[in-house]
């Protein structure tokens, strides 16, 4: 007997010029550059001999694997990708590509997001999902807006400080 689970919900296909670049550009290094010498390396542990001890072939196959994992991802979502080009007419409301600095109201500290797609995401510069819970809090909040967002910590609330929509 299997265990039902539901359906993952589906992340929204939307990504800046940069993120859409930056995917295409990973799919070609891994089918082009990366896959052949994982191939040809593949090819030369197996002709080794003795495959079940192989530890060189045992990871290049693995490795083979992750490759064309990833590849057969990218190859399906980035056609499915819509990118958002330019900033909107209103640029004092956050909408998607959004840099935002916000300021916690109970603490007092600043922090400073963009809003990008989910495949694009990177916590160290401060690009977080559309679909994250502040991203969803955010959208369509004015300059000097204040809002609470359901944080993993709990509760927090924010106000919208500056809102920019040049890259980065």
């Amino acid at each position: 007997m299997s265990r039902w689970r539901p359906p993952a919900p589906s992340s929204t296909a939307i990504v800046t010029r940069e993120g859409f670049e930056r995917l295409k550009a990973e799919l070609d290094h891994l089918w082009h550059t990366l896959r052949p010498e994982v191939v040809k390396a593949l090819a030369a542990a197996a002709a080794e001999g003795d495959r079940s001890e192989n530890a060189e072939y045992t990871y290049r196959k693995k490795q083979l694997g992750e490759i064309d994992r990833r590849v057969r991802y990218l190859s399906k979502r980035i056609p499915q990708l819509k990118v958002a080009e330019g900033a909107p007419a209103d640029r004092q409301t956050v909408f998607f590509g959004a840099c935002v600095k916000l300021e916690n109201i109970d603490s007092g500290d600043t922090v400073r997001y963009r809003i990008v797609g989910p495949d694009e995401t990177d916590a160290r510069r401060g690009w977080i999902s559309i679909d994250s819970p502040l991203a969803r809090a955010l959208i369509k909040k004015k300059l000097d807006d204040e809002f609470e967002a359901e944080l993993p910590a709990g509760r927090t609330r924010f106000a919208v400080v500056a809102v920019d929509y040049m890259s980065g």
